[in-house]
């Protein structure tokens, strides 16, 4: 009987949870400071693993900061695909809303993401990144999250602990299989008519953290008790950082990089810290989650008014991201074509600390607008502002 009442209930309301908001917003403005880098630092780019041999370590650390963005931010879309089913009552909706949000996604990083990275819509080399990731990840959690709940967190472990099994399956582009290979789990090149597509953001790994994050779900149905919610979540991130430290201190599976031992202890810690992101190890995922749901229990715990700032970006995170990549690229340009540029004929910071202090005034000058879409959103007038 009480199950049928529930049901006959319909969708239950609820307000936007700001813990989330306020870690998302937190990953969203470290994802500034790398995109400032990639940017006005194109002189010293950062390889994948980094060279700690030619990498200074304001530069290193700097780039590292960055490693949260990714797993942090796919943990969080797929607990926030729990809370629109709770919102909305049903796993119908919250699947077609998945599918069309990530088509949708895909369909950017192709044309307005790419567009503003290389300045064309059909580039010589489409670049594959984050926003495709999180578009083909939503699009796999459609499917997936008509699992049991029970299997769906034994999946989600599966690919993100056991994924480094598969790195001996090296396919070349004239294998059967190697497009998908490629999309899945090896960074290729998948010729396209007019050029290629790089993809940068090998998916399977991004699966098992959207997952993950759809499991949390139920530690915000409504009625939990938050105290109860903190403490596993706490437990949960300190689980994860000591599986990292057993699993990266033994120095075999884990990572395809192991660790080395170098003439100092700093450089030995840099070793340490140096994981494997494209795609994201075992280890990787490990030291990023876990501080990731620490900040999630801590973020909780804090009173509304010290997290504002940081729920004002995470409000609305496809705004804050279209908005900084397009002012980044117009800023720029025109920069260069007042012929501020260097010899190189780039517009180049002149050290790490400075990439900060230009991420710093972009966030400060992207803030209004970012305020005005997340009260845009609250307001509810138009559906479709649910996608930004």
């Amino acid at each position: 009987m009480l199950a049928r009442q529930e049901a006959a209930a319909g969708p239950v309301p609820r307000a936007r949870i700001g813990a989330i908001d306020a870690l998302r917003g937190l990953v969203m403005l470290l994802m500034l400071v790398d995109h400032v880098r990639e940017f006005f630092y194109l002189h010293a780019q950062v390889s994948d693993p980094v060279n700690l041999a030619a990498t200074p370590p304001g530069l290193f650390l700097t780039r590292a900061t960055s490693h949260l963005c990714a797993p942090v931010f796919l943990l969080l879309t797929g607990l926030s695909a729990s809370l629109y089913g709770q919102k909305h009552g049903s796993r119908a909706a919250t699947s077609a809303f998945l599918l069309k949000r990530g088509l949708f996604l895909i369909a950017l990083e192709v044309t307005l993401v790419n567009l503003a990275w290389t300045r064309s819509l059909l580039p010589p080399v489409l670049y594959l990144q984050v926003i495709w990731a999180i578009g083909l990840s939503m699009v796999a959690l459609a499917v997936l999250l008509w699992l049991p709940r029970p299997a769906l967190i034994g999946v989600a472990l599966a690919i993100m602990l056991g994924h480094n099994a598969l790195d001996g399956i090296v396919l070349s582009p004239d294998q059967p299989g190697y497009a998908l290979w490629a999309i899945l789990h090896q960074r290729g090149m998948i010729p396209l008519p007019w050029g290629a597509a790089r993809t940068s953001y090998p998916v399977l790994p991004w699966l098992g953290v959207i997952a993950g994050g759809y499991a949390l779900g139920p530690l915000y149905a409504p009625g939990s008790d938050p105290a109860l919610r903190r403490r596993r979540l706490v437990a949960l991130g300190f689980a994860s950082l000591t599986a990292f430290l057993i699993l990266r201190g033994l120095n075999g599976y884990g990572d395809p990089h192991p660790w080395q031992a170098g003439k100092d202890g700093v450089t030995d810690a840099l070793s340490f810290i140096n994981l494997t992101k494209y795609p994201p190890s075992a280890d990787f995922l490990l030291a990023t989650l876990g501080p990731g749901l620490l900040l999630l229990a801590l973020f909780e715990r804090l009173p509304e008014r010290h997290r504002r700032w940081l729920t004002v970006f995470g409000g609305a995170p496809l705004f804050f991201y279209l908005l900084h990549l397009w002012a980044l690229r117009l800023i720029y340009d025109g920069l260069a074509v007042l012929d501020r540029a260097g010899p190189s004929g780039r517009v180049e910071a002149g050290a790490p600390f400075q990439i900060w202090l230009i991420a710093a005034v972009f966030a400060l000058a992207l803030y209004p607008a970012c305020l005005w879409m997340a009260r845009l959103k609250r307001r509810g007038r138009w559906r479709g502002l649910s996608y930004l």
